[in-house]
């Protein structure tokens, strides 16, 4: 899944990134239903192709009101499907998937210094900033503080 997050979306067309985004999708869903305990079946695929396109290309992470209820429904599956999809195929919950994107999202706009830190919540989807820092601190192991002063102080390639 790391190849999904190195995409670059602004030097390609939405079409050529969603046939990119498929052409890894089935890639990676070949190596993740072959998996012990993978189902594998068509419908699973439809819905983990939904679930990367919405998330890459659409980037439905950045609404702060997005919910399990919403993205089942901009997904065209219901919750369980979606949750069972997101735990099977990208091996964590819904919430751990958004705050992947999202801090992900977070990393670009302080490695490209595009953002001040106080925007930085609410410009990557959080609702709220102590939920910004928590998440942040889990996925990146520091505080966006931390980690942007680490970044100015190291080549990119150290530090990742």
């Amino acid at each position: 899944m790391d190849a999904l997050f190195q995409m670059q979306s602004n030097e390609l067309s939405t079409t050529t990134q969603k046939d990119k985004l498929f052409k890894e999708a089935e890639r990676q869903w070949s190596i993740l239903s072959s998996k012990e305990g993978a189902s594998g079946r068509k419908v699973d695929f439809e819905i983990y192709k939904s679930i990367l396109y919405n998330l890459e290309i659409r980037k439905v992470y950045l609404d702060s009101k997005l919910s399990l209820e919403k993205f089942s429904s901009i997904v065209g599956t219901n919750t369980t499907y979606l949750s069972n999809a997101v735990n099977n195929y990208f091996g964590c919950n819904f919430k751990q998937l958004i705050n992947s994107y999202r801090v992900a999202r977070a990393k670009e706009l302080l490695d490209g210094e595009e953002c001040p830190v106080s925007e930085l919540f609410s410009r990557c989807g959080f609702a709220s900033r102590s939920v910004f820092y928590t998440a942040f601190g889990k996925l990146a192991g520091v505080s966006p503080l931390r980690y942007l002063s680490v970044r100015r102080t190291r080549p990119a390639a150290q530090y990742d």
